[in-house]
C-alpha cells in the first residue's frame, strides 16, 4: 500500500472551496490539485480533474479501492482540520531519510 508522507493544505476563503491540497506519496510522487469542498452533504475531498469538451469533469488521479480512498480522506481531512485550528502554524513534516533507488 502507498504511504502519504506529506500533506500540504492551502486554505481558501470561499463558500464551497475550502482548501487546495497537495499530497506526497512514499516521499517520491506528488499529486497537486486536490480540493476540500463543502457540498450539500458536508465536506469532501475532490481529486484533481480536467474539464472534458462535453462539459463533464474527469479525475486525473484517484484511488481505485475503498481502503485507499478512506486512508487518503482521513489523512487530508486531519491535516485540513489542523490547519483550520491554527492557520500557517504547521511546518512541513520532517522527511524520513531513505536511500535513493538504484536505477
Amino acid at each position: 500500500m502507498i504511504e502519504i508522507t506529506e500533506v500540504r493544505v492551502s486554505l481558501r476563503n470561499d463558500d464551497k472551496l475550502k482548501a487546495f491540497v497537495s499530497i506526497t506519496l512514499n516521499d517520491s510522487f506528488v499529486i497537486r490539485g486536490l480540493k476540500v469542498i463543502h457540498g450539500n452533504s458536508g465536506l469532501f475531498i475532490a481529486m484533481p480533474s480536467r474539464k472534458r469538451p462535453d462539459g463533464q469533469h474527469q479525475d486525473l488521479a484517484h484511488p481505485i479501492n475503498d481502503s485507499t480512498r478512506k486512508y487518503l480522506t482521513e489523512r487530508v481531512m486531519a491535516e485540513f482540520e489542523r490547519e483550520l485550528a491554527n492557520p500557517g502554524a504547521h511546518s512541513v513534516p520532517q522527511q524520513t531519510p531513505r536511500s535513493e533507488p538504484a536505477y
